[in-house]
């Protein structure tokens, strides 16, 4: 039973004892310790198993146990001297929590004590500083009062003044006080509801009424309506009401302006009336010097008399302005029929000399008003058509060849006069657009002309193919067409030139440039029919002499060039057109014009090699292969392909040096060309022996290496092929060599041969692999064997059969194609 109840003990104390995981961490760190007894996860047998590792260390089991037990007595020591010493801990506890309590019940005190006095304080403050407030407000009033009598005092006097200087006409005087009493009545705004303050402001408004309609009566005697000018000139009595009118209702400064401006242009409206014979676009440079001669009379009698801000000359030339674009708009509408281009041309350009003069000599600040936004100004272009002095250098235009990509001429500033005067010109610049028309049509009609009478350009080979002069004549004339259109408009007109340039652009393509295409071959496979009956009468196909391939070549830099040229051309007219029109400006329908001409030249030179080739291709497909004994080196018919392209592609080259790219087409399409018909013709060659297979071999791997080096053949300057181009080659030549290594191959076994086959050709082609057995000599009861084993060993379509027979008709391969030409040659010799 003891055993038992110190058992049920043992277990009551380590439930007690269960500390809690952060309890025990916090023990951990603030007593370290390393003996086993410590730890939490304290256990027995693990603690006896480390004492007593073996039996033979039981020997010393009574001083372990010694010293345990001396252990547990010190433990029981130490926790009789805590439990001892905690004994007067509650008491003392309780003792400190009283003395605490005390302490803040007289530091409350204290704070009361002090929040007390504080509002003691403050009161006694206010109390202080109320007087100080009531003295500061007495003084603020007592200012604010002696400021308005003072100011009222001004007022009365000087509404008494101005009334008094207005009687005697002492203006200068009245600009001066005016200004003040009506910076003194701002004050008594406020106070207009005091009959005096009320009194006084309708005073002022009246006498400003008085000396508005007394300064205006003063000029219309100086200036009557009808008559001639006062011979004495201007006086100081009207400059000093003008400095009096700066002060008064803008209206009075408006009309002394208006009346002004009227009568002193009274007498150009009767000298240049409708009916007058200087009133014509002839003499139009009477009207400009007439207003030349006003404004000189006006700075030397009336400079002085208006103030500067005023611009008077400047409002002078506006009106004036104004008024001949009405009356120009007017006769030019009577007399439409007798408008000629060269006349046009004069009025306009001695019209924009003149606004050119005005935007010189006066800043268009007047124009701000209203005027300026009426004459839809050009927006500001950076067009390198545009010359620093356009209109009276046009016609020298005429002799530069300068180009469209010349560096551009810095921007001249804006004219805010332009349009003013001769906006009036533009519903009559029909009779400019037509005379264009006109003048395009014949420069057209002499290129065509002079290109028949000089001939083709001469062969070309230091510098590339030149390009024909008249395309640079061309734009040239374009550039100054746009320079006066768009001087003269930025609107329909421009949209009008662009039409007509447009149309010249077309047949200058079709006339000069596809029209002088050597006619020699078709665009459809470079055959013709006389090139068919030489070919059966055993003779060479008809080639390009050294002057229509440079021909040819200066047609295409030319084609590029004009490309180039309109793209920016198209450019330049956006800038100068309204912005709302810039919609409708569109070249592209040109550039693709021109974009055919380069496509049908380089085409032209592809046919041109391509058929000089033919013959020596003819000539290998007619050789007995399976005659060959020995292997030697290459083929007679690949050195005659190789002399036809060191005679065409150093030529070509040439005159294409300066359009690189177009040099480079041809190469592409020269070998898309050249090597579908090679292997068509490869074909041909049956039946072939193992030897005749490999002199084929060899002569295809020459011409591979001839074609790798095309593009700098003949050349001193080595250049590495376009990558581009290289990989058609090397993969065109690549199948050629696969199918004469196939062909060389024992086709036995028969399983080997098909694999071999599948493996080198990886298209799987029946109809490629039926040829090749024909190369080889097989007979059809043999073939047929074979196809049906390459049908068996040849891996599933992907998408099924259906989609592959689809595929292969809607790609077909260069040997169906080069079938069906062969098809087409049957038939048009049978016909012939």
């Amino acid at each position: 039973m003891m055993e038992e109840e110190e058992l049920e003990f043992v277990e009551e104390l380590e439930a007690v004892l269960q500390l809690t995981p952060e309890v025990q961490l916090a023990i951990e760190q603030v007593f370290p310790s390393q003996d086993p007894l410590d730890r939490a996860d304290f256990n027995a047998v693990e603690y006896i198993n480390t004492l007593f590792p073996t039996e033979q260390s039981l020997a010393n089991i009574d001083e372990v146990v010694n010293k345990i037990r001396l252990k547990i007595r010190r433990l029981d020591d130490n926790i009789r001297t805590v439990v001892r010493g905690q004994t007067n801990v509650g008491q003392d506890g309780r003792q400190a929590l009283e003395e605490a309590q005390k302490a803040i019940q007289q530091l409350f005190g204290k704070i009361k004590d002090i929040k007390d006095k504080a509002e003691k304080s403050e009161q006694m403050v206010k109390e202080i500083t109320r007087d100080i407030k009531q003295l500061d407000h007495a003084k603020r009033h007592l200012t604010t009062s002696i400021t308005t009598l003072n100011h009222l005092h001004m007022l009365a006097g000087g509404v008494d003044s101005l009334e008094a200087m207005t009687r005697r006409r002492q203006y200068g005087e009245v600009a001066n006080l005016l200004q003040g009493v009506m910076n003194v009545l701002e004050h008594f705004h406020k106070y207009m509801g005091i009959p005096q303050i009320r009194q006084l402001s309708e005073r002022v408004k009246a006498a400003q009424t008085e000396l508005g309609q007394q300064i205006l009566a003063d000029f219309e005697e100086a200036f009557p309506s009808q008559g001639t000018k006062r011979p004495g000139g201007p006086s100081n009595v009207l400059r000093d009401a003008c400095l009096v009118a700066n002060i008064l209702d803008p209206r009075i400064k408006q009309e002394i302006i208006k009346k002004f401006i009227k009568q002193h242009l009274s007498e150009y409206l009767v000298l240049f009336q409708e009916n007058q014979d200087v009133a014509w676009l002839d003499k139009i440079d009477r009207r400009y010097a007439w207003i030349k001669r006003q404004l000189v009379d006006y700075e030397e009698k009336y400079g002085r008399m208006f103030p500067r801000e005023w611009c008077m000359a400047e409002r002078i030339a506006v009106e004036f302005c104004h008024v001949t674009r009405t009356e120009l708009a007017k006769i030019m509408r009577t007399r439409a029929k007798e408008i000629e281009v060269k006349l046009l041309l004069f009025a306009i350009q001695r019209t924009t000399n003149f606004e050119g003069f005005l935007a010189k000599r006066f800043s268009g600040c007047t124009l701000t008003d209203g005027t300026l936004k009426k004459l839809e100004s050009p927006p500001p272009s950076t067009n390198p058509f545009l010359e620093d002095e356009p209109t009276p250098e046009m016609e020298e235009l005429a002799t530069e060849k300068g180009d469209l990509d010349q560096p551009k001429k810095p921007k001249a500033p804006d004219n805010p006069f332009h349009g003013i005067v001769s906006k009036c010109f533009e519903p009559h610049l029909y009779v400019y657009i037509e005379s264009q028309d006109k003048n395009l049509g014949e420069l057209i009609d002499r290129f065509v002309a002079d290109f028949k009478a000089q001939g083709p350009p001469k062969p070309n080979t230091d510098e590339g193919g030149a390009v024909l002069p008249s395309c640079a004549d061309l734009f040239v004339y374009y550039k100054k067409c746009m320079v006066q259109c768009s001087q003269l408009s930025t609107g329909e007109p421009m949209i009008a030139l662009t039409t007509i340039f447009q149309k010249y652009l077309r047949e200058y393509a079709w006339k000069i440039l596809s029209g002088n295409l050597p006619k020699t071959t078709t665009s459809s496979g470079g055959l013709t029919i006389s090139s068919l009956l030489k070919e059966k009468e055993g003779s060479e196909v008809a080639k390009f002499t050294l002057e229509e391939l440079c021909l040819i070549c200066s047609i295409l830099s030319t084609a590029e060039y004009c490309l180039a040229t309109t793209q920016q051309l198209e450019e330049k007219l956006k800038e100068k057109v309204d912005v709302s029109l810039i919609e409708r400006i569109n070249l592209t329908g040109e550039m693709d014009t021109f974009s055919t001409v380069i496509s049908s030249s380089i085409q032209l030179l592809v046919q041109d090699l391509d058929a000089a080739c033919d013959p020596a291709l003819t000539a290998m497909s007619k050789m007995q292969w399976q005659n060959v004994e020995h292997v030697g080196d290459q083929s007679p018919y690949v050195t005659s392909v190789i002399l036809h392209i060191k005679q065409n592609v150093p030529i070509i080259r040439d005159n294409l040096a300066s359009t690189r790219k177009y040099f480079t087409q041809f190469c592409i399409k020269f070998a898309n060309s050249f090597i579908p018909k090679f292997i068509t013709h490869l074909f041909k060659c049956k039946p072939i022996s193992m030897v005749g297979a490999e002199q084929l071999l060899l002569d295809t791997h020459s011409l591979k290496m001839v074609l790798l080096d095309l593009p700098s053949i003949g050349s001193q300057v080595v250049r590495k092929a376009p990558a581009s181009y290289t990989k058609i080659v090397v993969k065109g030549m690549t199948r050629a060599e696969m199918i004469l290594k196939v062909v060389m191959a024992p086709h036995e076994p028969l399983v080997v041969f098909v694999d071999n086959y599948i493996k080198l050709l990886t298209d799987g082609n029946t109809e490629t692999f039926q040829k090749i057995l024909d190369m080889k000599g097989l007979k059809r009861s043999e073939q047929s064997s074979m196809l049906e084993l390459l049908r068996q060993r040849l891996p599933a379509p992907p998408s099924g059969t259906e989609s592959s027979g689809s595929l292969s008709l809607m790609a077909p391969t260069p040997e169906q194609e080069s079938s069906r030409i062969r098809k087409l040659e049957k038939l048009i010799k049978k016909r012939l």
